[in-house]
């Protein structure tokens, strides 16, 4: 069995029902560009352990219902356990569960853990009308390269 099958195959039951009742499509390092890049809002979605994250499975219960709410503005993905690490650090996230939001395969924002439904409503409407920006720790331009005689730092 290859890794992302053994992956999808021991994912938490209402993990897996996201895919299997709601439409979202599983998504690991090797496909989440392709997931991501189409046109449109896309969360990808981090479970985390759900021993260690409970709340994970909380999310995993509300996701759907605000995808409903907002009209199925946005498609869920899911992300194999295997690959959290890696895609979480791709889109700057430390914390599980969360919703990374993307639009064209530009990064949004991040919702970390779980929220009262009227707080993640409302946070999911702000992150649907909020343009694109840069990862946060991601990508941080190194300067440097000058002679201390040629800078103008104040050091």
């Amino acid at each position: 069995m290859n890794d992302v099958v053994e992956s999808v195959a021991q994912a938490a039951p209402l993990v897996a029902r996201l895919v299997e009742s709601f439409g979202a499509r599983w998504v690991d390092k090797d496909n989440v560009e392709a997931f991501v890049g189409q046109p449109g809002d896309h969360v990808l979605f981090l479970s985390g352990d759900p021993v260690r994250f409970p709340e994970g499975l909380d999310v995993a219960v509300v996701l759907p219902e605000l995808q409903r709410v907002f009209k199925h503005a946005f498609d869920i993905g899911v992300v194999v356990r295997k690959d959290e690490d890696a895609v979480a650090r791709r889109y700057g996230e430390r914390r599980w569960p969360s919703l990374v939001f993307l639009r064209g395969g530009q990064y949004v924002h991040s919702l970390p853990g779980m929220h009262d439904w009227t707080d993640f409503v409302a946070q999911v409407a702000e992150v649907l009308a909020a343009p694109t920006r840069r990862v946060p720790g991601v990508g941080i331009p190194v300067v440097g390269g000058e002679s201390s005689s040629e800078s103008s730092s104040c050091h």
